[in-house]
Order: structure tokens, then sequence, then C-alpha cells
């Protein structure tokens, strides 16, 4: 595998992110701010009979928590709420493409735990 192409991928997530902005008549959502890094991501979904619909991030953070944040809304779209909630690091490693050193750990995971917290309550 070529770290090279994924880093280059990080970085254009970062400067042209998937799925950030606003969501207008969302049914779910929640905010976290990881307090050792600043980084902080709010995810608004809108679900309808268990899958989900739509998806938006918005909040501010490092390239890979923006990174993570756009590619786990786009995996997301469509997806029933019940193997969204089974998803795991594991997953976002995977869809990140490159190794995550233990400092960056949390920025990595921190959106799949908001969309995850968000879709346990309801708005």
């Amino acid at each position: 595998m070529d770290h090279e192409i994924y880093k280059e991928q990080i970085l254009d997530l970062f400067r042209n992110p998937l799925n950030k902005g606003i969501l207008e008549n969302f049914t779910h959502e929640a905010i976290r701010r990881n307090p050792i890094c600043g980084d902080e991501i709010k995810i608004q979904l809108k679900v309808e009979k268990e899958i989900i619909k739509d998806v938006k991030f918005s909040g501010i953070g490092c390239a890979i928590s923006q990174a993570s944040a756009s590619l786990i809304t786009e995996k997301i779209k469509r997806m029933n709420v019940e193997e969204t909630l089974k998803l795991n690091k594991e997953e976002i490693f995977e869809l990140l493409g490159i190794p995550i050193s233990y400092m960056r750990l949390n920025c990595a995971i921190l959106p799949l735990e908001v969309i995850q917290e968000a879709l346990r309550k309801k708005c």
C-alpha cells in the first residue's frame, strides 16, 4: 500500500471535506470535543425507517479528524442504524488508509464516536 497516496487524500479531504455543513430537518445530533487536542465535531443525521438518509458534520480539527469525518459520513449514508452502531475503530483506520499513531487515535475515532452517540439519542 502506498501511504503517500493516502496522505494526499487526507490532505485533500481536509481542504475539501465531504458532507461538511449544516443539515436541515435532522433527526439526530451530537457534539463532542477532544480536550487533549481541541478537535470538535458536531454530527447531524436524518434517519427514516432506521436508514441514514443524510448526514452532515461541522467543527474544527486537525487533518486526521476532518478526513475521518468526511470518510465516515460518506460511508454511513444509506446504512442501517444498527449496522452503523457496530462500526469500530479498525474500520476507521481502514478508511483512512495510513498508520495512525497513538497520539492521533482520538482524532481519528472522534467522528465515529459522535455519530454513534447521536444515533443512541433522538432530538
